[in-house]
C-alpha cells in the first residue's frame, strides 16, 4: 500500500501545501530582514525564530503541528542544535512584501479548506513567530547596550503580516 502525504488528510493539494510549509521560514527571514541589526543579532533573531516554529509542533491545531513538523524535519531541530544560515536579502522590502502577500494567499487558501479554528491557529502561529524574532534582540545601542527591543520597521513588519492575517 502506497502512504499519502500527511497533506491529503487536509484537502491540499502538493502546492498548496508547499506555501503553507514554506511560509513560517520565509515570515522568520522577513521579521529579521526588517531591520539590519548585524549577524549577532540576525544568528539570535534566527534562532528564535527556528525555536518558534519547533515549539509549532506541540500546537493542539493538527495542522500546525503537521506543518511545523515538516519544517523541522526540513531544516533541522533545534533542540538538536540545528541552526539556519544568517541569510541577508539583497532587497529586504521585496522580501517583505512577497512574504506579506504569500501570507495572504496562505489566508484565502485556509478560509477555502479548512475550518475557521484551523486557520486561525496556523495564522497566529505565524504572528507569534514573527514577534519571536524581532523580539530576540535589541537594535540600536552601544556595545550591546541600551537600543530598542522592537524597532518601528520591526514593528510595522509585524503589525502588517497580522493585518493580513487578520489575526
Amino acid at each position: 500500500m502506497i502512504e499519502q502525504p500527511a497533506y491529503t488528510g487536509f484537502g491540499f493539494s502538493d502546492e498548496e501545501w508547499g506555501l503553507l510549509v514554506g511560509l513560517p521560514q520565509s515570515v522568520l527571514s522577513a521579521a529579521s530582514a526588517a531591520e539590519s541589526d548585524g549577524s549577532r543579532r540576525t544568528r539570535a533573531e534566527s534562532a528564535a525564530g527556528l525555536e518558534g516554529i519547533a515549539a509549532g509542533r506541540e500546537s493542539a491545531s493538527p495542522l500546525v503541528a503537521a506543518v511545523a513538523g515538516e519544517v523541522v524535519a526540513r531544516v533541522g531541530d533545534p533542540e538538536a542544535g540545528a541552526e539556519l544560515p544568517v541569510v541577508a536579502p539583497a532587497d529586504p522590502a521585496a522580501l517583505i512584501d512577497d512574504v506579506l502577500a504569500r501570507s495572504a494567499q496562505a489566508a484565502a487558501l485556509l478560509a477555502a479548506k479548512v475550518d475557521e479554528g484551523e486557520a486561525g491557529a496556523y495564522k497566529h502561529w505565524l504572528v507569534e513567530i514573527a514577534d519571536q524574532v524581532v523580539g530576540a534582540a535589541a537594535t540600536g545601542g552601544l556595545l550591546g547596550l541600551g537600543g530598542d527591543q522592537i524597532s518601528a520597521s520591526e514593528r510595522q513588519f509585524r503589525d502588517r503580516l497580522a493585518q493580513t492575517l487578520n489575526d
